[in-house]
């Protein structure tokens, strides 16, 4: 936050230094205090920025809060907003509203802007061309430097971004790109054709979002071109749009992880029955899911005449097969995200965690052997032994569960995230536990 705003306690001190700091105050600070004041209160912040914070601090806010904002509006500050908006954040503006509210914002917009928004509304919201802006800069590559220069000049308050300018042909199709260091450096008479990188780092139209931000953090790029079938350019997906998608690819995964729905709202814009709806489908599977661990215990509930101590030791060997279940599953998801392993990598992954697995094993046995011999006099060193001997095999068998589930659901498709959380804990302790009771059985019986 800015030095002004740390010296401003509550909303009330916020609201009425405003006209005295508004210059100074990033949209961070505005944001923080926002959900405290009046409706009143935001429409006269909102109308005292300048048209372009505008834009800002509406991509910013909660659909919720875009919503009213935009109530309560006159039609002529609806259609400022909306032509300051980029086209791909006036997209994801009209997709959040409701449709009584989509109707009058449509109605506001320029015939330039409707447009843009029909061209990019065809377009799956999760791929490249669901993310891009159609505004960038394209020459012909006969054309020579200073013709460029002065069309970029032209047309700088057109566009998003300006750091790469794109080479098409006549019919619209990437030939190259030349980044603008490049072109102020170059001499006026030479032709772009000759000064243009050819070998061109883009994606297609149908690209999946998540692939879109790794090709353009694999390769440091500013901006990223977007292609149809025909490799005509469409429209460039920027850096600030992958940074939107990597932060809310990332919510989803850790919601998936705890057990919940994917959805993104803010928790303080969603309602009771939005958090149960988030949260209860799948507490549902998860409880039907543990009641087999129910039915494991009951299986070998005979043992408890004769081997009546194995059960002190299920929250052990439940919790460290879950742990290591986790862990494994853990690793195996964040490599598929960023691109570090993949499912041709599968016998390498198994063999690598197996080792793991018993590595941890032993080291895992022998920590509850040792803890065991000095609290559990009553107990034979057998019996001992045989508890920390399951120990390994279940971790074994956490581990490699963890390690394969993963990357046989990405292969086929589904999201791999479900895969981390709660649901792997729950199939891996019924595993668990068949694993130890089998082993312990046979060897203290037999």
């Amino acid at each position: 936050m800015s030095t002004e705003m740390e010296n401003i306690k509550n909303y009330k001190d916020f609201y009425s230094n405003i006209d005295e700091h508004l210059s100074t105050m990033s949209i961070e600070d505005i944001l923080f205090h926002w959900d405290e004041l009046e409706d009143e209160e935001r429409l006269r912040l909102f109308l005292k920025l300048a048209k372009d914070r505008r834009a800002e601090l509406v991509r910013e806010l909660s659909k919720n809060h875009q919503e009213l904002l935009i109530k309560n509006l006159s039609a002529q500050n609806t259609k400022t907003l909306l032509k300051e908006m980029e086209p791909d954040d006036l997209v994801d503006f009209i997709q959040n509203i409701s449709p009584e509210v989509r109707s009058s914002v449509w109605e506001s917009l320029s015939d330039e802007s409707r447009k843009e928004t029909e061209f990019l509304l065809k377009y799956d919201e999760d791929d490249a061309a669901g993310l891009m802006t159609p505004r960038y800069v394209a020459v012909q590559a006969s054309i020579t430097v200073s013709q460029a220069l002065a069309f970029v000049r032209r047309n700088l308050e057109e566009v998003e971004t300006i750091y790469y300018i794109y080479v098409v042909d006549q019919l619209k199709r990437l030939m190259g790109v030349v980044s603008l260091r490049e072109l102020l450096s170059a001499k006026d008479n030479k032709i772009i054709g000759d000064i243009m990188e050819r070998d061109i780092i883009f994606v297609q139209d149908e690209t999946d979002q998540e692939e879109v931000a790794r090709t353009l953090e694999n390769h440091d790029l500013i901006a990223i071109p977007v292609l149809d079938k025909y490799h005509r350019l469409l429209g460039i997906v920027t850096f600030d749009d992958v940074i939107d998608v990597i932060r809310e690819e990332q919510t989803e995964d850790i919601y998936k992880m705890g057990a919940m729905d994917g959805n993104i709202d803010p928790y303080l814009d969603t309602s009771l029955f939005g958090l149960v709806k988030k949260r209860l489908p799948w507490l549902s599977i998860l409880l039907i899911a543990g009641l087999f661990t129910a039915n494991v215990m009951d299986l070998y509930n005979y043992l408890s005449a004769t081997l009546g101590f194995l059960f002190l030791f299920v929250p052990s060997i439940t919790q460290t097969g879950g742990n290591c279940g986790t862990q494994s599953a853990t690793l195996m998801i964040r490599g598929l995200a960023t691109g570090e392993v993949h499912f041709k990598d599968f016998g390498k992954i198994v063999i690598k965690e197996l080792f793991v697995g018993i590595t941890i094993g032993i080291i895992m046995a022998t920590i509850m052997l040792v803890r065991n011999y000095f609290f559990f006099h009553d107990l034979q060193i057998l019996q001992l032994f045989t508890i920390s001997f399951s120990l390994i095999f279940v971790v074994i068998t956490s581990t490699l569960i963890g390690a394969m589930v993963p990357l046989i659901l990405h292969k086929l498709k589904f999201d791999p995230t479900v895969a981390a959380g709660p649901l792997m804990a729950t199939v891996i302790d019924v595993l668990g536990l068949t694993i130890y009771f089998e082993l312990n059985k046979i060897i203290l019986l037999h």
